[in-house]
């Protein structure tokens, strides 16, 4: 997964990694049997056989779009988080403490009592004043909106300067529409999204009290209908996600005076300053033709609209923390329409979810202490080494890498910043209160505190100790404007992970998430930063050129990789978690090898050979059920390839695959050669 923002800095060597021999101790293969589908040979659907059994144990819950092992892990910590917060609620915790915080916060999410007899009340001042809006406020409003962590129209946010990433310059970015992908606005065959999108917009128009404020009662579906057709408007001006998979295409900075004569219907000035930017004299707008098409938009559309739109962000961004009808309304929509899933999440998943997004390092900080221990840290601290210097290694072997080019990626895997585990400094709480007036205002006074937060980081320095997941998190990342990859505790735990496994599997599941992270420095849009993070062209231009036809060899195969009757894969948007994928099963499979060689691995064992035991791991990470409108969703929005591809899509292109399980010319899970990408 990479980011696009944000410490240990671990020095690479170009020398062998530094092994233990394994002493004789009983350790597990860390393949589960029950998982396999011996029904199905690997040769034919290897995620099937990989994966079969564990699909069949674990069914999909009514409350779920997609279940797999990233979500068995997720929901364990959740219910660790759950016990850590449960005990702060139940104690008289000293007011301003961050324990009175947590504890106080899920007490009152969970006071339905309260929620119900509350209603719409908590955003009925809110209401009242965008339905007195005229336009001569609307800069104001946008600006306000803005620091509530609400960004109708465009967003303002604070990265690193792509020229020098030691400093934090504005970014303004396209955003606000509210069903999420601009396809789902211009595409023939999602009417039936959008119509459903106008019947939610319509209801929460009328349960809100908006409608009466407004003065429009009985016209709430066609004041819907105009802000779906306002909305489509900014989806037609939005650029498209396989141009911003470019980050040269993201760059073009201006003054905010040129910003104002881009967008005379914004008073770019009054804008700053009410977000504290005063002496900002740079901005990066990220797509000029969007705000030259919203500038136009401003113009034209009348004012009953633009309110009824700042509105619909309004209720839209508060409706699950009020109560039933909303929370049920925006479920209806959101949940069963866009993804599938049947039920709700009970109450105390999605308070704890609230809880962790307003307080994630203060959780963070308890889950540590009670859940993560030392000895997982420094086993993948050695992990993280020795696969720095398996891609190392593989980068000086490359045979279509010119010298110099191999020199310049050299130089920047030894300056990957590596994070695991935990920050070792932590957030500090003090200035966000949690009071007993409503669950929404709490959460409102959470993306207040979150957005000064980040606002306050533009014109300083970068803070490259920051992390930008927490602790609990199941997930990693790299991030290209620091040149960092972060693993946190929460990822690191079985199937992932395992301390009691024989390393085959480790280095199948864990190591290939650590290769995957290492190899998004070098995918489709990290290779375009160099080893400070700044965005710098240091390839030759042969390398570059071999560097996009060996790419293209992954984008053909995944767009014809067909995910539903019909649907196909979209191979460019998934490129760079594509290319991750394949790097990250090469590299860490030349770690494990290394590791073999030194008598760290184990021979057979349960039935597989370590080869086999290795790609067994990686599949099992992918294991998952998922509804036929969640592929429909991630197929549109999400720039990973679905689990199942993860698996039978990547592997036809690993060489050792082959070897591994036998698969020959004429078998399905066969790859003609000349279409394997080799890349990292």
């Amino acid at each position: 997964m990479t980011l696009s923002l944000a410490a240990l800095f671990v020095v690479f060597s170009s020398s062998a990694p530094m092994t233990t021999k394994v002493k004789p101790k009983k350790v597990k293969s860390g393949i589960v049997a029950s998982n396999l589908d011996n029904s199905v040979k690997p040769t034919v659907d290897f995620y099937q056989y990989a994966c079969g059994g564990w699909m069949k144990l674990n069914p999909l819950g009514n409350e779920y779009s997609r279940f797999g092992s990233f979500d068995v892990l997720a929901e364990n910590n959740q219910k660790q988080l759950k016990d850590l917060v449960l005990k702060l609620a139940s104690q008289k915790n000293a007011v301003g403490t961050v324990e009175q915080k947590v504890g106080d916060l899920y007490k009152i999410g969970m006071d339905t009592v309260q929620l119900e007899k509350q209603g719409a009340q908590p955003i009925q001042g809110e209401l009242k004043d965008i339905a007195a809006l005229n336009r001569e406020g609307i800069t104001k409003k946008l600006a306000l909106m803005s620091l509530e962590g609400l960004n109708p129209f465009f967003g303002l946010f604070g990265s690193s300067d792509p020229d020098n990433s030691d400093m934090t310059i504005a970014y303004l970015w396209q955003t606000g529409l509210g069903i999420g992908d601009r396809d789902y606005y211009l595409d023939a065959d999602q009417q039936h999204i959008r119509d459903e999108y106008v019947n939610l917009m319509a209801k929460m128009f009328r349960i809100s009290g908006y409608s009466q404020l407004a003065n429009c009662q009985g016209r709430e579906k066609m004041l819907a209908k105009r802000v779906l057709a306002l909305e489509t408007m900014m989806a037609n001006c939005f650029v498209d996600k396989i141009t911003l998979r470019d980050p040269y295409q993201t760059i073009h900075k201006c003054t905010p005076l040129d910003f104002q004569n881009m967008i005379p219907a914004i008073d770019v000035n009054e804008y700053l300053q009410t977000l504290n930017l005063k002496n900002i004299d740079t901005l990066n707008v990220a797509q000029p033709t969007y705000f030259a098409g919203l500038n136009n938009i401003l113009s034209v559309v009348d004012m009953e609209v633009i309110r009824a739109y700042l509105a619909w962000n309004v209720i839209n961004a508060a409706a699950p923390y009020l109560s039933d009808d909303f929370v049920n309304a925006d479920f209806e929509f959101y949940g069963k329409v866009l993804s599938g899933k049947q039920e709700n999440k009970p109450r105390w998943k999605r308070v704890i979810g609230t809880v962790d997004g307003c307080l994630g390092e203060a959780l963070g900080q308890m889950y540590v202490k009670s859940y993560f221990p030392a000895e997982a840290k420094a086993r993948m601290e050695q992990l993280v080494k020795n696969l720095q210097w398996a891609l190392g290694e593989r980068i000086k072997a490359s045979t279509w890498m010119t010298d110099v080019t191999k020199r310049n990626a050299l130089d920047k895997l030894a300056a990957f910043r590596v994070k695991i585990g935990y920050p070792d400094k932590w957030r500090d709480y003090s200035a966000l209160n949690i009071t007993n007036d409503s669950y929404y205002a709490n959460v409102v006074r959470a993306r207040r505190f979150e957005s000064a937060y980040h606002l306050s980081k533009i014109g300083k320095p970068v803070d490259k100790d920051e992390w930008q997941m927490t602790p609990q998190t199941v997930n990693a990342y790299y991030e290209p404007n620091t040149n960092e990859i972060c693993f946190p505790a929460g990822i690191l735990q079985p199937p992932f992970f395992d301390m009691n496994a024989d390393d085959a599997a480790n280095y199948g599941a864990i190591g290939v998430v650590i290769g995957h992270e290492m190899t998004h420095g070098f995918d489709d849009q990290g290779r375009n930063y160099d080893l400070h993070g700044n965005l710098t062209d240091w390839w030759t231009e042969q390398d570059a050129e071999t560097f996009k036809s060996r790419a293209q060899l992954i984008v053909d195969h995944f767009n014809a990789i067909e995910v539903a009757p019909g649907v196909f894969g979209n191979g460019s948007f998934t490129l760079g978690e594509n290319i991750a994928d394949n790097g990250g099963l090469n590299v860490s499979y030349t770690a494990f090898q290394k590791a073999k060689a030194d008598g760290a691995v184990k021979g057979d064992m349960d039935g597989f050979t370590p080869e086999q035991r290795f790609f067994l791991a990686y599949a099992a990470v992918w294991a998952a059920n998922i509804r036929p409108e969640e592929i429909l969703r991630r197929t549109k929005e999400d720039p990973h390839s679905l689990g199942r591809w993860r698996v039978n899509g990547t592997l036809p292109h690993i060489d050792a695959f082959y070897k591994a399980f036998n698969i020959q010319p004429g078998d399905p899970m066969f790859l003609d050669p000349a279409k394997r990408a080799r890349i990292w």
